[in-house]
């Protein structure tokens, strides 16, 4: 594949003796990069593909690999403030990874057969993954069957199928597709994105998270060779239970991301404001409302942050456990509350402060230039994944009754 192999010779660049030995640090700098002209990308539709080449060269989607295997051995709490920090920076650029850090978890981290250790390597030398899951036409929202179908074509499959909200599916070199195979079953099929009969659209057109490649990928007599094809069983891929746990947090983590934005937006709207509103009496950063927002602004980052990491901490907890082949049962599905549970809370502590900070802008702070409801738009766009509603009243079931929680799906 051109593509890959373009990629590998990025991957290959050497990184000085610090950044070898800490590329979390090296992230830093890196997502300050990736920061720079942000809201100009979103403002004008600018995909951020040069930015994704500097998380490529940086191994960023290897974050939870192995350092044996080219990785950084990160735990999920450095993953998940990774994502916070990174949401900070592009929260289009942090959602993008999504689907790939739950394809690493599922697939690539721990693997199991010779093709699962080709992804793994492709994964170290830069690969960006995908997903297409979702079709328009589905009885419920993701669920099955799937209009998508593997048939067979001799040893190999055809793949046919369309499918919608891809996201990073866009910028991605492989493609995880969600299909029916021939008796019934439910499988991934991981595929190039770059191969004969795959094509991706840029046709999202929501009004948050407008970079993020969430468009439509249609899929016409793809070949697919048997190993790339992985049915779901119970205790792998799809059919792990609460594996969907990592991408529900992995939201919550880009909104505490954003909320930092809000903050340091906000502070710089309160210093730079010459004028006062007309009834204050103080200059705009001597003015104790104002303070008072910026102060109710940063309590809410600070919180978000540190839910979204506890919550990270009960999923390294269940990999510890996962890691040396014992049940987690009991405890994943504690993560799987955690993480539920710092939705119903960060969800309204960002949609919150994309709101609150107009109140330290005035009317200026609104100019389409500016794009500061972009924040909101984007909180806005992740929380609407899941409804908050539904995780509460599942949890509250949870605790009065004992009703497990749902072991799979979009919960």
């Amino acid at each position: 594949m051109q593509q890959m192999t373009t990629l590998q010779s990025q991957s290959e660049r050497p990184l000085s003796p610090d950044a070898e030995n800490d590329r979390l640090s090296v992230l830093k700098q890196v997502f300050l990069e990736v920061g720079q002209h942000a809201s100009l990308r979103e403002l004008e539709r600018t995909h951020p593909l040069e930015q994704l080449d500097l998380l490529r060269t940086v191994r960023f989607g290897a974050l939870r690999i192995g350092r044996e295997d080219g990785g950084q051995s990160a735990t999920f709490r450095d993953l998940l403030g990774s994502v916070i920090a990174l949401g900070d920076a592009d929260p289009n650029v942090a959602h993008i990874f999504r689907n790939h850090f739950t394809f690493v978890e599922r697939f690539a981290r721990r693997p199991c057969t010779d093709q699962e250790r080709q992804w793994q390597r492709l994964v170290v030398d830069g690969a960006v993954v995908g997903l297409a899951n979702t079709e328009l036409d589905s009885a419920t929202i993701g669920g099955a069957p799937m209009s998508t179908k593997l048939t067979r074509d001799g040893i190999a499959y055809r793949l046919n199928g369309r499918k919608y909200y891809s996201t990073g599916t866009l910028y991605a070199d492989l493609v995880q597709v969600r299909a029916s195979t021939p008796d019934g079953s439910l499988a991934s099929a991981i595929i190039p994105t770059d191969r004969t009969g795959v094509e991706r659209l840029d046709d999202w057109d929501g009004t948050g998270q407008r970079l993020t490649g969430s468009g439509t990928t249609i899929l016409t007599d793809v070949r697919v060779e048997a190993d790339e094809v992985v049915i779901d069983g119970a205790g792998s891929g799809f059919g792990v239970a609460y594996s969907a746990t990592l991408p529900q947090l992995y939201l919550t983590a880009i909104e505490a991301g954003i909320l930092r934005s809000i903050l340091r937006d906000a502070i710089a709207l309160v210093s730079g404001r010459t004028r006062p509103f007309y009834y204050s009496p103080d200059k705009p950063p001597d003015d104790a409302l104002l303070q008072n927002a910026i102060g109710e602004l940063a309590s809410s980052a600070f919180a978000a942050e540190a839910i979204v990491l506890a919550a990270a901490d009960v999923l390294d907890r269940v990999d510890a456990v996962r890691a040396v082949g014992d049940d987690e049962g009991d405890l994943a599905e504690r993560a799987s509350l955690a993480a539920a549970q710092a939705k119903v809370v960060i969800d309204d502590l960002a949609l919150r402060a994309g709101s609150r900070l107009f109140d330290v802008g005035g009317a200026s702070a609104t100019q389409r230039t500016k794009n500061l409801d972009r924040h909101w738009r984007n909180v806005r766009t992740l929380a609407s994944h899941n409804p908050k509603a539904l995780k509460a009243r599942v949890i509250g079931d949870h605790l009065v009754n004992g009703i497990a929680l749902p072991r799979s799906g979009f919960f």
